[in-house]
């Protein structure tokens, strides 16, 4: 079900020059409105963006610096020249090129290889690319987001995934997707206290004022809203049934039913620029699957968003009136305890950040052994509970990592006051009000 509407998109933007990642692939879960702004080289940058009216001409050094990239990675490519001249002509003249449809996957591969802060990246090779670049109205466009979701889980088997719609164009802008992620629950202020996500409130609001109800639970789902070029943004009902919900439970307490927690099992982002050798897809929703801390740790547990630690505590029978009894770190692995239980009942795909970290360090060795560098922001990649217990926690000073940012990569931050109309800006504060940090993983 679609409703339409005027208005400008209020979000922050996320451009990773190869393609969109998430903050933390394994994702979701960054303090409100984390996702940074940061860089990685071979023409694949994050750069925190306000939605542009249309796209520049593309820099020419980073289409050829990608071109080589490419090349060089696909021997079966050839040399790159006739390539480089191609692409040099159609900059000179349009202000831009075409990706291939074999660029655009090892593009979107390797944006997801370099995101400096996802701890998920040794499964970069398998990450599924689906082209959609054809595709335009904004009807269309929701069609392929359900899609998205449908293909991105199968018998509880999720796939990372990526759906690359139309790029911006120096003559016309790309279509946009509003939402943080695909899938997202509304938050909603009944006088002093929040019933929902506190992180969704200005979304919610927002959504509501264009027409959407709600419903007013802990868990209900807010619309997508999409805006196609030409358009005006539309609101789309999300399918229960390509929504797939885990009911928490736990192995030993189980009161912890009773508490009606849940959590989705795809987190999709869907703001987050992919950027692949100068070009800007705006809307580029991808998927990996969760790490348990982020449902467990931050989304379920954070005091900004469903704040479950006091009331997990209580069941337990933990004395709270003194922080020396530890009371948080009991309820805190407990609700993790659930989060990975839950999931392996259901038979959906997630993984432990014990796992994950000695994986991201098989990352790293591999990509030392290809001599290539690993950008990678230490805050994010060790866990957000026992930390010093995984071993990416003690290679802070690893001389492989490169830290934020690589060498010869850039960043720039676009003023929202100059690129977007007053009416953007209003739906910026009021929209983004609950988010203080730039929006990342979940």
């Amino acid at each position: 079900m679609a409703r339409q509407f005027e208005g400008t998109c209020p979000r922050s933007w996320f451009g990773l020059g190869g393609a969109v990642v998430s903050t933390n692939a394994v994702f979701d879960s960054a303090p409100a409105g984390s996702c940074p702004a940061h860089t990685i080289s071979e023409g694949v940058s994050i750069r925190h963006l306000a939605p542009p009216p249309g796209a520049e001409r593309v820099d020419l050094a980073e289409a050829e610096e990608f071109v080589r990239l490419y090349h060089a990675e696909n021997p079966q490519a050839g040399p790159p020249e006739a390539r480089l001249r191609q692409v040099r002509a159609h900059v000179e003249r349009f202000g831009t090129y075409w990706h291939t449809a074999d660029e655009l996957v090892h593009g979107a591969r390797v944006a997801w290889r370099n995101s400096s802060r996802c701890i998920g990246r040794l499964y970069w090779r398998s990450l599924r690319v689906r082209d959609r670049r054809a595709v335009a109205g904004a009807d269309e466009i929701a069609t392929e987001c359900v899609a998205h979701l449908r293909e991105a889980i199968t018998e509880g088997r999720i796939r990372p995934t990526v759906t690359v719609f139309h790029p911006s164009a120096p003559d016309r802008p790309g279509p946009r997707i509003w939402n943080e992620q695909l899938t997202r629950y509304a938050g909603y202020r009944v006088g002093s206290t929040v019933i929902g996500d506190p992180r969704n409130l200005g979304f919610t609001d927002l959504v509501r004022r264009l027409g959407w109800a709600g419903g007013g639970g802990r868990f209900d789902l807010l619309p997508l809203v999409v805006e196609a070029p030409g358009q005006a943004p539309r609101l789309y009902d999300l399918p229960a049934e390509v929504v797939h919900e885990v009911p928490l439970t736990h192995p030993r307490f189980d009161w912890l039913a009773e508490l009606g927690l849940r959590w989705f099992a795809v987190p999709a982002i869907s703001n987050m620029c992919l950027e692949i050798g100068g070009i800007c897809y705006q809307a580029a929703p991808f998927n990996g699957w969760y790490m348990g801390t982020e449902i467990g740790a931050r989304n379920l547990g954070d005091t900004g968003r469903y704040d479950q630690l006091p009331v997990i505590a209580e069941r337990m029978g933990l004395d709270t009136g003194s922080e020396r009894t530890l009371w948080r770190d009991l309820a805190l692995v407990e609700l993790n305890v659930a989060v990975l239980h839950s999931f392996e009942l259901a038979g959906v795909t997630i993984t432990d950040h014990h796992t994950e970290s000695r994986r991201f360090i098989d990352h790293l060795d591999r990509e030392q052994r290809k001599g290539r560098r690993v950008g990678a922001d230490w805050s994010w990649i060790v866990p957000p509970i026992s930390g010093s217990t995984t071993p990416v926690f003690h290679r802070a000073d690893d001389a492989a990592w490169a830290g934020t940012e690589l060498p010869g990569s850039g960043r720039r931050r676009v003023d929202p006051e100059r690129s977007q109309p007053q009416r953007a800006r209003a739906l910026h504060e009021a929209g983004l009000r609950q988010q203080r940090h730039t929006a990342a993983r979940g």
